[in-house]
Formats: structure tokens, sequence, C-alpha cells
């Protein structure tokens, strides 16, 4: 069965991503032979739609199953409407995902765990950011967010949360998205001194 980790890099050893539609990378993984294909995330710097384009791009690929920390309601229902179950890694690398997917220890997914739109705002502009102009695009865009639990940082936005997550389930979505927004801060830190090291 191929298996599809969303993860930060293209390799077994690369760290699980707990995002879905903007992750870096995802690494489909036949879970007999444990042979892989890293392929970079077309989505990323996508404006909108990354979750919907993201998971039909997996299934394209031959995506029987997903592992990932969360995913939005519109990847989700492209997900449902194909028949690939989603499953929650807690986090680890993509060989981990995998090991613990085929042990049976990861809970598949009932529904979206995060609101659509959470990705924006976490600096993947569609390529205005600090990408020099070669569409990399991780820049510090903070256009079109309509999740305040994700936004950037730097955002003063203070609107109530997005209403797609019950009040009980905001605290650990937030959790979530820090770690998200943590985790894309040393990606987006890393690619900037790749891009000086070049110069």
């Amino acid at each position: 069965m191929k298996v599809v980790i969303t993860s930060n890099g293209t390799e077994l050893e690369a760290q699980a991503s707990p995002v879905f539609g903007r992750c870096p990378a995802y690494v489909l993984v036949d879970t007999e032979t444990m042979q892989f294909e890293g392929l970079e995330n077309p989505a990323i710097a996508t404006p909108s739609g990354a979750g919907i384009q993201a998971a039909q791009f997996v299934i394209e690929r031959g995506g029987q199953a997903v592992v990932t920390g969360n995913v939005g309601p519109n990847a989700y229902g492209v997900f449902q409407a194909s028949g690939v179950p989603v499953y929650l890694f807690g986090g680890g690398t993509v060989r981990e995902a995998v090991e613990a997917y085929v042990a049976g220890r990861l809970q598949p997914m009932g529904g979206a765990n995060v609101p659509a739109y959470s990705g924006m705002g976490r600096g993947m502009g569609a390529g205005m950011g600090r990408g020099r102009g070669r569409g990399h695009g991780m820049g510090m865009g903070r256009g079109r967010r309509s999740a305040p639990a994700t936004a950037s940082p730097m955002s003063s936005d203070t609107s109530p949360p997005a209403p797609s997550v019950p009040q009980d389930q905001e605290p650990a979505a937030l959790r979530d998205t820090a770690q998200a927004l943590r985790e894309q801060l040393t990606q987006v830190e890393e690619r900037l001194r790749r891009l000086e090291d070049e110069d």
C-alpha cells in the first residue's frame, strides 16, 4: 500500500510535517518494501485552495492513505470522496510515521481538525515574499487570512476564531497551529540561510 506522509523533507529520515496543504513535501512510501518517492508540494505557494490541490496531487500520485497532523475541510472532502483515509500522527520522522501506520497505532480522522484556510497567513505568499522572484514564495506574505488562530504572529487581527472549530477543541487547534508556525519559521530561516549561502 502507498501511504503519503506530510513532511519537511523528501527522505524517510525527514521530520513529518504537522500540516497538510502547505507542508514542504510529501513522501509516498510503499508499506511492504519501504521504497519511497519524495515529492515537493506543488501547492505550497498557491494563494488559495492549497489543500484541495495538494489532496488531488497526492491522490494522482497513487496515495492510498494519508498520514499528517492537521487537515482542513476542503482537503478532507477530497480524500473522503476518493475513499482515501487520513490518519493523525503526533510527530517524528517519516519512517516513524510509516512504522506507526503499519503497526496500527494511528487514529483515523473522522473529519477535518482545522478550519478552512487555516494554512493562510503563514508567510507562504504566492511568490511575493523573499523568494527572490524564483517562485519559492517563502516570504512574509500576510494576506488572505480567514482563520485568526493561524494568522501571522505580526497580525493584529483580533476577530473571533473561525466557527468551524468547536470551542472545546480550540485550545488543541491553537497548540497545533503554534507548533506548525514554529516549524514553518524554522523552515523559512533555513531557506533564508541557504539562499544567503548561495550569494
